[in-house]
């Protein structure tokens, strides 16, 4: 039998790996200018931190999670999402005694049994970032603001956010009722999938991706309507922060989408998500909102919180049909080409240009010909030929393989070599 990944997962090969560089880089240069910290939580965890905080009717916990029993006996969950395990974490280590807010970040796997598609994955890596212990609106702005330079800093355009308010405990109760009351109306003429919805949470049907469903939502009672006193402040007070980004943010624009509401359970007050507008099908790509109840609701103090997720594959996925071409490749600077009895002085070199930061290779030893051609083929920006000639002047030729600069000599000394690499790509 040929052995093979598992459904829904892949390797990440060398030659994809500068992708992957790219957008983490990128991600990690704009929660520096934010100053957001970076937070690691387990791959797996208790099933019931799942189940309590993202919900028991949402479709992760009902048909989504890797759960099983270790030997122990007890029930564990591979991580579906990010937000719950920081939070966890936030009340297992007292964070609430930090100055508030506190902004973390995370790159990490998570994993949810769904059906393999292009931009999802069983196994997939996820970007995402949490502000917690404010429940302003300015706080809401910022965490949209982040994200927005996160895609636009990747290169991405026509990117469309939609937002809306799904309201707090006391005014989502009267809205539930009434969309329940609406959608019972049109009960015959709902999708199975959407019967079932309907059943465990009214909300569930607006996050429908049926046409049927979709043109009857259309006619629903808005979540924004019921919004009173701070929250309906609240809300009005996001939009005034979003209409002065406009000015300063390039590009930046948004619409109210009244069908948003997230798929899970913690979700309140704002959620939003960020649109690819150029591929067609109008794809999500980041994802978030406020979650005020929940680390309340995982045992801790009564704290508020807000946040956004995106799929590092999906992402990737977009910049390739968008065409976007991937900076910070990882290429040698230099490749040594060594003959007769070069070799040792030639090893050498290269550890002393490692030392200097100039990422320095050695070609497998054949022909000068053939060492060339090796050199062009990983696409290395110089490479610098090294013989018996060259041992005994102490000089050697550094050539510029990829651009159309002249050929120079150099002593065989790494700071020289540095520095002349340094002086030709400036």
């Amino acid at each position: 039998m040929k052995l093979s990944t598992p459904r829904g997962t892949y390797d990440v090969l060398p030659n994809n790996q500068e992708e992957w560089f790219y957008v983490t880089s990128v991600c990690k240069d704009v929660v520096r200018d934010f100053s957001y910290k970076r937070i690691d939580t387990p791959v797996f965890e208790s099933t019931d931190l799942f189940r309590r905080g993202v919900g028991e009717s949402t479709d992760m916990v009902q048909k989504e999670m890797y759960t099983f029993e270790d030997h122990g006996g007890d029930s564990v969950t591979l991580r579906p999402e990010g937000t719950a395990s920081v939070c966890r974490a936030y009340i297992q280590h007292g964070m609430h005694n930090a100055p508030q807010p506190v902004r973390y970040y995370y790159i990490a796997p998570m994993f949810r049994y769904e059906r393999p598609q292009s931009g999802r994955l069983r196994q997939h890596h996820q970007f995402g970032c949490e502000a917690i212990g404010d429940g302003s609106a300015q706080i809401d702005s910022e965490i949209i603001e982040l994200g927005w330079s996160y895609i636009t800093r990747l290169g991405l355009k026509g990117i469309k956010l939609r937002i809306n308010s799904i309201g707090d405990l006391t005014s989502r109760a009267k809205y539930m009722k009434d969309l329940k009351t609406f959608l019972n109306g049109f009960e015959d003429k709902l999708p199975k999938i959407d019967k079932e919805r309907l059943l465990r949470s009214p909300l569930r049907v607006l996050d429908s991706k049926e046409p049927e469903t979709i043109q009857i939502i259309k006619k629903a009672p808005r979540s924004i309507d019921y919004l009173q006193d701070e929250p309906l402040e609240h809300w009005n007070e996001l939009i005034n922060l979003l209409e002065l980004k406009k000015s300063a943010l390039k590009n930046f624009g948004y619409v109210i989408d009244h069908t948003l509401v997230r798929g899970l359970d913690y979700y309140n007050r704002t959620v939003f998500e960020f649109q690819s507008t150029t591929s067609g099908n109008q794809g999500t790509i980041l994802g978030g909102g406020r979650y005020d109840p929940l680390i309340e609701l995982l045992g801790g103090p009564p704290t508020c919180g807000v946040g956004f997720g995106s799929g590092i594959e999906r992402m990737i996925l977009e910049l390739k049909k968008q065409s976007v071409e991937f900076q910070n490749s990882i290429k040698p600077d230099l490749v040594i080409i060594h003959l007769g009895e070069a070799s040792q002085r030639s090893s050498t070199l290269a550890t002393e240009l490692r030392n200097v930061h100039i990422s320095a290779i050695l070609a497998p030893k054949k022909s000068i010909k053939s060492q060339l051609r090796y050199a062009n083929n990983i696409e290395a920006k110089f490479a610098i030929i090294i013989g018996n000639q060259e041992l005994e002047s102490g000089i050697a030729t550094l050539k510029s393989l990829n651009t159309e600069l002249r050929d120079r000599t150099v002593s065989l000394s790494a700071l020289n070599i540095a520095t002349s690499l340094k002086k030709v790509t400036i």
